[in-house]
């Protein structure tokens, strides 16, 4: 079956698409992006997830390039010609083409859109095995809330994580505290029961799965505290877990070389991957 991809306005053969070489995001990262997933062929929270789109576009004062009703038919019809029932949809939105230099363009250019799709199995309400992280230090800029396609410092330690053996790194700031993940947002249960997260400031990408799991936290009365936690703190928790559009709500068992609770996935983290996966499975149908 042919795949495609949409190309600043021309759905093409995915094999074949491509941008322009001056294009500022291939040059200078200058862009942004989102990926939102698909269950059953339907979106889970598109609308939070095209919200953000919109913040990071006016962050750095790119222009959306398209309408948000446009944007909106195009994802459905890229689902749809690329038969997509499982999976990721990625939207990337760059300042456009313009003659190499730093500052912004001085005469007006066209924002680039490009859209692909990405078919991943079916994830259901079984939590697995459980996955271990690798701490690395957090060396990426100050506004992480931004999410820009310059995720170089990213690359780095998901790699030193999985050259290491691990599924995920969580990022750890000067003070000692985790930040999030290379791809993820980072939590824990303490001994007490309260669920942790760190609060969103510019030191984190706001998850859009982080917080449609805040909202179900609440309605299960989980008791959610927003704070910093420590490495150390991680490491004594009785559970940790990542959320992610890509990965739901996946427990990780051990953090470095140390065990997390008894080393096997705990209850929170599956009640919470159980609604989750309920929540996704209401999303909107794509016909």
């Amino acid at each position: 079956m042919a795949r495609y991809a949409y190309v600043n306005g021309r759905y093409v053969d995915h094999r074949e698409a491509s941008v322009h070489i001056e294009d500022r995001g291939y040059q200078l990262a200058d862009g942004v992006y989102e990926v939102v997933g698909v269950r059953d062929g339907k979106l889970i929270d598109e609308k939070p997830h095209l919200d953000r789109l919109d913040r990071s576009l006016k962050e750095l004062r790119i222009a959306p390039p398209v309408s948000r009703k446009t944007l909106c038919f195009v994802i459905r019809e890229l689902m749809r010609r690329n038969r997509l029932r499982d999976g990721l949809v990625y939207m990337q939105v760059t300042r456009g083409v313009a003659r190499r230099d730093h500052a912004f363009p001085t005469t007006p250019v066209r924002p680039s859109l490009v859209l692909t799709t990405k078919n991943t199995r079916h994830l259901g309400p079984d939590v697995g095995p459980g996955i271990a992280v690798r701490s690395q230090p957090d060396i990426r800029w100050e506004r992480c809330d931004i999410k820009t396609v310059a995720l170089l410092p990213n690359v780095l330690a998901k790699q030193a994580a999985r050259e290491s053996g691990a599924y995920e790194a969580w990022l750890v700031d000067a003070k000692g505290c985790v930040t999030e993940g290379a791809s993820t947002n980072a939590w824990i249960v303490t001994g007490d029961g309260e669920l942790i997260t760190r609060q969103t400031d510019s030191g984190i990408l706001a998850g859009i799965t982080r917080g449609t799991l805040k909202s179900i936290a609440d309605k299960l009365q989980l008791k959610l505290v927003e704070r910093p936690f420590s490495l150390a703190e991680a490491k004594q928790a009785n559970e940790a877990f990542i959320t992610s559009a890509t990965s739901f709500v996946t427990p990780v068992i051990r953090i470095d070389d140390a065990p997390v609770g008894d080393g096997k996935p705990g209850p929170t983290a599956r009640r919470l991957r159980e609604e989750y996966v309920r929540f996704a499975e209401a999303g909107e149908t794509v016909t």
